[in-house]
């Protein structure tokens, strides 16, 4: 090997801070290529690779230098991760050990692909998803399946319930990370895991009032409030949770429905039925990938009056994160419905970003983007959306948007510092 690859931070870092590679040791104006593997807890594969050429001195810096071809092209620093592509077809991307990093195997061969030679350099990456200090926790308390990150130190720290979507089991991987700036997020499961429902039967919002009393409770969580942090399915139910919960001063949603959705909540002697909807009018594109888009009625027609939350009973405020290019459902026209609800109520009109050219899935930053995957519960190969790179700048910055939200109204800090897209 004739080459090295240089990465700064040099040894292990968390999966959503950036990483800077570059390449010494190379002839003047060489062209290589390089190329990033990793493969997940259960062995499947995912791959990038870009082409470059370096400059006068030998060096080549992917700060500086555009990629010339191959997953991606143009200034991308990042682009090794967030183009990561699974080498068998719909295979989403996920951690799901979070106590263990990623090994990302970073490759430098002599030319261009497809004509490339020899190996170059070599090095691999560890991305961690457990910032150093990070305690996990395991909740088993009363009905309460869920698991705790707390930051380094005593605290108090502002306390997030982490709820993820339709797919069900527990899910750790943004929770975890969210820990590591300095908040306690509670990954909270309510189907498919241990002793929970299989299934998405009817809800009952009392479980997840289980989860908020247990947060305000516990010593290391700064109260009197917590925040809630919703996605898709996830995010309908924070909005509930936040409508008719107490305790709750700011809530963000990522492609969230305004009304409920699925199956029927209950609460107490409440209960709020499910949006109507019919798989008959999904489609199915070319490449045999399911479209929900068209499928959900319209809440704003009046015998779905019933399934619209009430969020202008919600004490505190909201975060629309809203991919433009969602094709799970109509989240730009839901956040429209919340903006205009709230201001007939006289409250307060919620934040909303739009990321055009983003899908359903947006995810913490450098993640690859999802735009389409099998479904867990559905078993369904279903399109989600989404242009890679438009989509892989929106996870970054929407990441930023969520923290920002959080410090000003959990913690009385103005802000973290903004990208811009």
């Amino acid at each position: 090997m004739a080459a090295t690859v240089i990465l700064q931070p040099a040894g292990r870092c968390s999966w959503d801070e950036p990483v800077r590679i570059a390449v010494r040791g190379l002839a003047p104006r060489q062209p290589v290529t390089l190329r990033a593997s990793l493969r997940d807890e259960k062995g499947a594969l995912f791959r990038a690779q870009a082409r470059y050429q370096a400059d006068a001195g030998g060096l080549l810096d992917l700060e500086r230098a555009p990629a010339l071809g191959g997953s991606f092209t143009g200034l991308e620093p990042m682009g090794l991760l967030w183009a990561l592509e699974p080498e068998k077809a719909l295979v989403r991307f996920v951690k799901r050990d979070v106590q263990t990093p990623f090994a990302v195997e970073l490759e430098v061969l002599d030319g261009h692909e497809p004509d490339a030679g020899r190996v170059l350099g070599r090095a691999v990456h560890e991305r961690d998803f457990l910032r150093p200090g990070v305690r996990r926790e395991p909740v088993r308390a009363g009905r309460v399946r869920a698991t705790l990150f707390l930051p380094p130190g005593a605290g108090p720290f502002p306390g997030i319930i982490d709820l993820f979507g339709s797919g069900g089991g527990l899910c750790e991987y943004r929770a975890s990370l969210l820990a590591g700036h300095g908040f306690a997020v509670l990954a909270l499961a309510y189907f498919r895991f241990e002793d929970l429902p299989e299934y998405l039967d009817d809800m009952h919002l009392e479980y997840f009032e289980e989860a908020v009393d247990f947060m305000l409770q516990h010593p290391r969580v700064k109260g009197p409030n917590v925040g809630l942090l919703g996605f898709s399915k996830g995010g309908d139910l924070c909005l509930s949770m936040a409508s008719f919960l107490k305790g709750i001063t700011a809530t963000v949603l990522i492609n969230s429905c305004v009304a409920n959705t699925i199956v029927a909540l209950h609460y107490k002697d409440m209960i709020v039925p499910s949006l109507g909807s019919d798989i008959g009018r999904c489609t199915i594109n070319e490449s045999g990938l399911w479209n929900f888009l068209d499928m959900w009625d319209n809440p704003l027609e009046e015998r779905n009056h019933p399934s619209i939350i009430p969020l202008e009973r919600a004490q505190g405020p909201f975060l629309f994160i809203v991919g433009m290019d969602d094709h799970n459902w109509r989240s730009d026209f839901y956040a429209q419905i919340a903006s205009e609800r709230l201001q007939a109520h006289g409250k307060d009109r919620p934040q909303i970003i739009y990321y055009p050219g983003t899908g359903h899935c947006i995810e913490p930053p450098y993640f690859p983007p999802c735009r389409a995957s099998v479904h867990t519960l559905l078993n369904q190969a279903v399109f989600y959306g989404g242009e890679p790179k438009a989509q892989s700048r929106a996870q970054v910055d929407a990441w930023q948007q969520i923290q920002t939200f959080f410090h000003k109204h959990l913690n009385g800090k103005k802000s973290v510092q903004s990208s811009k897209i």
